[in-house]
């Protein structure tokens, strides 16, 4: 058994707690709360983050307008949302993968889906007749816009949000034609 000196071992504890309160102010200075704070987050990373996923969201958002404003079962709130989840669930990936491009597939193809099912939600049958396919396909579209909005793929991600939008907003009036002549013969 090891035998300490009572005295010793007394007096390098007071020299351990002076220490300690020497260099207290010293700490308390480094450690202040923002710096304490700055030290758990990369903040210019967390701004970056911050930009694709408002990006994403405001780039879904004429669209869920849209369907909003035809009066469909889901609008605004949830295209943007579906885009920001998509762009989240690929940050994560690339930060998850550690480069492995099989890793983040894997990722990407859960994504998809998910959000098939999301879509699936939207489309009703009735009457002979099915509904809500235009805003599946919009579900699923917003999906990919967010994932481009995260791979930083932005010009690919403004495309997809006009196209779909002028296919929803200006494709309207074309389809009622067709669906009023195609019911014009089935009565004939």
């Amino acid at each position: 058994m090891i035998e300490f000196d009572r005295p010793l071992c007394g007096c390098i504890l007071i020299i351990i707690v002076i220490t300690f309160f020497c260099s207290l102010p010293q700490l308390v200075v480094n450690l202040s709360l923002m710096h304490w704070f700055s030290s758990l987050l990369d903040w210019h990373l967390c701004a970056v983050f911050a930009g694709k996923i408002a990006g994403a969201y405001l780039l879904a958002l004429p669209i869920g307008w849209e369907r909003e404003r035809a009066e469909h079962s889901v609008g605004v709130r949830t295209f943007p949302l579906v885009a920001m989840a998509s762009c989240g669930y690929v940050l994560l990936a690339d930060n998850l993968s550690g480069g492995d491009a099989a890793a983040r597939s894997r990722i990407i193809q859960g994504l998809t889906t998910g959000i098939g099912f999301i879509g699936g939600g939207a489309i009703m049958r009735g009457r002979g007749n099915v509904h809500g396919t235009a805003t599946a396909a919009s579900i699923w579209n917003t999906g990919v816009l967010g994932a481009a909005v995260a791979s930083s793929r932005y010009e690919i991600a403004i495309i997809l949000s006009l196209i779909n939008l002028i296919t929803l907003r200006f494709l309207m009036p074309l389809k009622s034609r067709l669906d009023h002549r195609e019911r014009q013969e089935r009565s004939e």
